[in-house]
């Protein structure tokens, strides 16, 4: 078998002919006036019209008869079949013969006929090359089936697989279907910054890059506008919302990337109670537009989206799954627990509101929902408000599916002063080690103080279309992040 380099090789020499024959190999301008598609589904009415059709796509299979070429013609998911006879294509036939191959892009023109064996193909009056490719594609099943490899060159990946393929779709899909709705709902998509003077928003540990213009070392945003929407609320939008990439410096595994895309939306007006009727909402519209389901097979968990959703108490839960009450539990004691329960953790910085939440962790990974946690204690959620009867809790929710937290949202903390003295908290938390607390931003304090109306916000990553899709998030983006690879 010859090596990719000698394959190559063979492909610059054919190069050469093209050129030396006066054809560029890799010309700005096509004459295609028909895409694969359209010539697919209207495939009857071009051939009643009987007219030379233009089509354009990158040749999947090549095969020869003597006189006559086969070439499979492939674009955007559709494929039809191209003939070029010797007898037509006169002295142009053996400069094609020479010089293509599986990869290729070319156009071919001519009209649409059905072959003996029931095949729509077009019968080529002409063609044209549009970009020679100098490596082979990879075979589709012996030699390319290594994760990492399929990762590094996903474009492979996408090209050679359908479901790849249909995930990119659906991932379009995904996102656009939670806009239609938003603004079905009169929501106003906005845009907020990506480098911020504090990090805000959220419980994590943000990338830090340096401006030169202004010479300061600003952060990568770690919450998709939070902050910034509540300001929005502040100057008197009632519904804002907001998609884009958000960053956060941490582990990965499979439910967790450092560079994702989150939807976050601001709701004047509204508590908790109501953004949970939203959400529950969003995320069935969003499975039916996307899916066509409500039902799915996630890991272990058969989930049905149209169930009644439930309601998860954090300490309820907390205490029948491991029989440790969260809000009269010391530290050392929920820490001994967590060792009896083999649950490793980070050490640095680690803090009641750790403890908490790895034990919490350990328990949500057992329920399958859907539903909603509720109940969640005031120090995990800094910037949500208390609850009205038991100030331990707050009015926080997150939907719960296939054991994993799909989403984040609050009845939002607006009372100046005891935001502050959050912040002043976290700051404490930060100070012992804790990278993860939030940073303390006085210029959000004070617009606070200017008043912000009664707000539910709300944040959703990609991670639920990965869950729904049954993939870890690492294969469900498009290009993931990978180690260089080594020379």
């Amino acid at each position: 078998m010859a090596s990719l380099e000698e394959l190559r090789s063979e492909r610059l020499k054919k190069l050469k002919v093209l050129r030396d024959g006066g054809y560029n190999p890799y010309p700005a301008q096509t004459e295609i006036n028909t895409s694969i598609e359209e010539a697919v589904s209207n495939f009857d009415h071009f051939v009643e019209k009987g007219r030379d059709i233009t089509t354009g796509g990158r040749i999947m299979a090549l095969r020869r008869q003597g006189g006559l070429i086969f070439v499979d013609l492939f674009d955007n998911g559709a494929k039809i079949q191209v003939l070029l006879k010797e007898d037509t294509l006169g002295r142009t036939f053996e400069l094609l013969a020479d010089t293509i191959d599986i990869g290729d892009f070319i156009q071919a023109t001519g009209k649409l006929i059905v072959t003996k064996r029931g095949e729509k193909t077009i019968e080529a009056e002409g063609w044209k090359i549009l970009a020679k490719s100098l490596r082979p594609l990879p075979d589709q099943w012996s030699g390319f089936q290594d994760v990492e490899e399929r990762l590094r060159k996903r474009y492979l990946d996408i090209l050679l697989n359908e479901d790849v393929r249909e995930m990119v779709v659906k991932r379009g899909k995904f996102w656009q279907s939670v806009r239609n709705f938003l603004l079905s709902k009169n929501f106003l998509e906005v845009e907020t910054p990506v480098l911020e003077n504090t990090a805000g928003g959220a419980d994590a540990r943000p990338f830090v890059t340096h401006h030169n213009a202004l010479d300061l070392d600003v952060y990568l945003r770690i919450s998709t506008g939070e902050l910034w929407q509540k300001k929005l609320m502040v100057a008197g939008f009632p519904r804002t919302f907001e998609i884009g990439r958000q960053f956060r410096n941490e582990g990965m595994d499979a439910e967790h990337l450092q560079d994702y895309t989150q939807m976050e939306f601001y709701l004047a007006y509204a508590d908790y109670e109501k953004g949970m009727q939203l959400v529950e909402e969003l995320y069935k519209y969003v499975a039916e537009e996307t899916f066509g389901t409500l039902e799915f097979k996630i890991g272990e968990f058969d989930i049905d989206l149209g169930k009644k959703w439930e309601r998860y108490d954090f300490r309820e839960v907390v205490k029948e799954m491991t029989g440790v009450d969260v809000f009269e539990a010391k530290i050392e004691e929920i820490e001994a627990k967590l060792k009896e329960l083999g649950i490793t953790y980070d050490k640095k910085g680690f803090n009641i509101t750790r403890a908490m939440d790895n034990l919490w962790k350990y328990c949500r990974k057992q329920i399958a929902g859907p539903g909603f946690l509720v109940g969640v204690p005031i120090e995990i959620s800094p910037l949500a408000k208390r609850d009205e009867i038991d100030h331990r809790r707050t009015q926080r929710f997150q939907p719960i599916i296939a054991g994993s937290e799909l989403g984040n949202g609050y009845s939002e903390l607006n009372d100046p002063i005891d935001q502050m003295e959050r912040f002043d908290e976290q700051a404490k938390l930060r100070e012992a080690g804790d990278e993860e607390a939030q940073m303390k931003d006085e210029e959000f304090v004070e617009a606070l103080e200017y008043g912000m109306p009664p707000t539910c916000g709300f944040g959703m990553s990609e991670r639920v279309f990965a869950f729904l899709s049954n993939r870890s998030t690492r294969e469900a983006q498009i290009f993931p992040l990978m180690r260089p690879k080594d020379k």
